[in-house]
């Protein structure tokens, strides 16, 4: 785990790069192969639990997708860059988002969903964030909603093709306030995409009291103690703004030529509860966790 010196800001009230959690290879549902970054017992990560990134050319590490599965205690956020997942669960929702659109589940007392992709030749590049409930909502009513591409408000950044699109929250881009079309996600948690042109910069003013998270899913990020390559994320330090800025070059393996820089930019107000993780489900105590097996196992959960 790489960590970064507290000293050396760069300006006023701009949040530092305290500290990189790198992802990891792991795999979940039926062997989809991810890319993951998990932060359950991490107050600097709350209210968000893990990033699970699926970006794969080969039908074989994705086609089995995630069968039907229970949840309870959580929302999900899944946002696609490339490919296509279908959505079913209990309550007889069901939607397909593709490229640009994202999807937005909340778990709360209890819900079986599946997620399968529905192109299985196309190749899959998409993300699903776990976000945390608050002790007192964990037990709320379930619910579900697609978003799709051209509900997404993308705002053009400068001349070179640099952009942020805000899918849930709310943001405030160069003395404006947006707000993305989800807006009732836990525990106010904002989630944007935001694309940099090589040497690109943008500063973003941020809730002083919000967690920070920016996970690299493209080129690398320059946090101005070092730079951060994709796969990694990293968790900001306290300030009341958020400086984003891409490498001047980045070469493309193949091209060789400078590429992008592709970031999620999450921020939320910390639960500051404890955190019980089990599988799919997330309680705040070991009784409560007990208690959901034993509803799961007796075909209450959903109840």
């Amino acid at each position: 785990m790489q960590k970064f010196t507290q000293n050396d800001v760069t300006g006023a009230g701009v949040r530092p790069a305290a500290r990189v959690v790198p992802g990891h290879p792991s795999a979940d549902g039926a062997g989809v192969k991810i890319h993951r970054v998990a932060g359950f017992q991490s107050q600097e990560f709350s209210p968000f639990l893990m990033i699970d990134e699926i970006r794969s050319e080969n039908p074989d590490d994705y086609i089995a997708g995630f069968p039907p599965h229970p949840h309870r205690g959580i929302e999900t956020l899944t946002y696609m860059l490339s490919g296509e997942f279908e959505h079913q669960d209990h309550l007889g929702n069901r939607g397909a988002i593709a490229e640009g659109g994202a999807q937005w589940m909340r778990a709360g007392r209890g819900i079986i969903h599946s997620e399968m992709p529905s192109q299985g030749d196309v190749g899959m590049h998409g993300f699903q964030l776990w976000i945390n409930m608050a002790a007192k909502d964990k037990m709320s009513k379930p619910g579900w909603r697609d978003i799709q591409p051209d509900e997404v408000r993308e705002l053009t950044l400068d001349d070179r093709g640099s952009l942020m699109r805000m899918i849930a929250g709310e943001w405030q881009v160069g003395g404006e306030p947006h707000c993305a079309p989800l807006l009732d996600a836990a525990a106010e948690a904002s989630v944007a995409d935001v694309r940099l042109a090589p040497g690109a910069e943008v500063i973003l003013p941020l809730p002083a009291e919000h967690s920070v998270l920016v996970y690299v899913y493209r080129g690398a990020l320059d946090t101005g103690r070092g730079v951060v390559n994709r796969g990694n994320l990293v968790l900001f330090g306290n300030g009341e703004s958020l400086q984003l800025r891409a490498p001047q070059g980045t070469p493309e393996e193949s091209a060789g030529k400078q590429q992008d820089t592709g970031l999620l930019v999450l921020h939320g107000l910390p639960l500051n509860e404890p955190v019980v993780h089990y599988g799919p489900f997330v309680m705040n105590t070991r009784e409560q966790i007990e208690q959901t097996l034993r509803d799961y196992n007796n075909g209450t959960l959903t109840d």
